[in-house]
């Protein structure tokens, strides 16, 4: 939505001759053009709840990601797939744009959603990320649409009671299997992580033998291609992946 205003015109018809009219003419359009320049860095409006609506304690925005898998891919190139949808700041706001998107289940490819705190790329290398990490749940093909939702809806009903930790969550559709994650700010935190995977489990209802992996950004950063095989499982890695039916 634009909100632009047009500058009041002086429409003083007294008795200038036609040279001073074209320079107070000039003179105006061109304080228009650097008062509209000055409002260029501050254009972009803060999202708020509308009148009536519901406000989330956060502001949230959603990405959209997608990749060749066999091509390696560096901090440049990841920041360049990941596109922003929009940002949103109350309830109704969030299933405006929910009720529009393609369901995680119905995407093709390497493709990936992202939901973050608005200001937090998601990305390991942001300020906000570089010193945390995320919980990761691997899951059959099936279950991502489900798993998704609620997992962004917990996030966004503050369920996860760790303060400002939860940076956000991310799908991730490949070809054999699916992905969600939830990222937060302090991976050093063990009480914190321990509570985040306690209630990843509760609003996810997940069996008892669900392998849940916590990787840390730091040790992602470092693997060649920044990809490869995930460790640190808490869990023994061979156990069977969630099959909720």
């Amino acid at each position: 939505m634009n909100n632009k205003f047009d500058a009041l015109k002086d429409d003083d018809s007294g008795d200038h001759d036609q040279n001073e009219e074209n320079s107070t003419q000039k003179d105006g359009e061109k304080e228009k053009t650097e008062r509209d320049k000055g409002q260029g860095s501050s254009k972009k409006k803060a999202v708020i709840p509308g009148p009536a609506e519901h406000p989330l304690q956060y502001n949230y925005t959603f990405w959209y990601s997608r990749r060749t898998p066999s091509r390696p891919t560096s901090s440049q190139s990841c920041e360049q797939n990941i596109k922003q949808i929009g940002t949103f700041a109350s309830v109704e706001q969030f299933w405006r744009f929910y009720s529009h998107m393609v369901c995680p289940g119905d995407l093709t490819g390497h493709s990936d959603f992202h939901l973050f705190k608005e200001g937090i790329k998601p990305m390991w290398e942001d300020d906000e990320n570089k010193n945390g990490g995320k919980w990761i749940i691997r899951l059959r093909k099936g279950l991502a649409s489900r798993c998704w939702q609620n997992l962004i809806l917990a996030m966004l009903g503050e369920q996860f009671m760790v303060g400002e930790e939860i940076c956000g969550a991310v799908v991730s559709v490949r070809f054999q299997e699916d992905i969600i994650s939830i990222w937060n700010k302090t991976a050093s935190d063990q009480a914190t992580t321990a509570r985040i995977q306690d209630t990843l489990r509760r609003v996810l209802n997940l069996p008892p033998n669900t392998i849940m992996e916590y990787k840390t950004h730091t040790d992602s950063i470092k693997m060649p291609g920044r990809l490869g095989p995930q460790r640190l499982l808490f869990q023994n890695l061979w156990k069977p992946r969630l099959n909720v039916p």
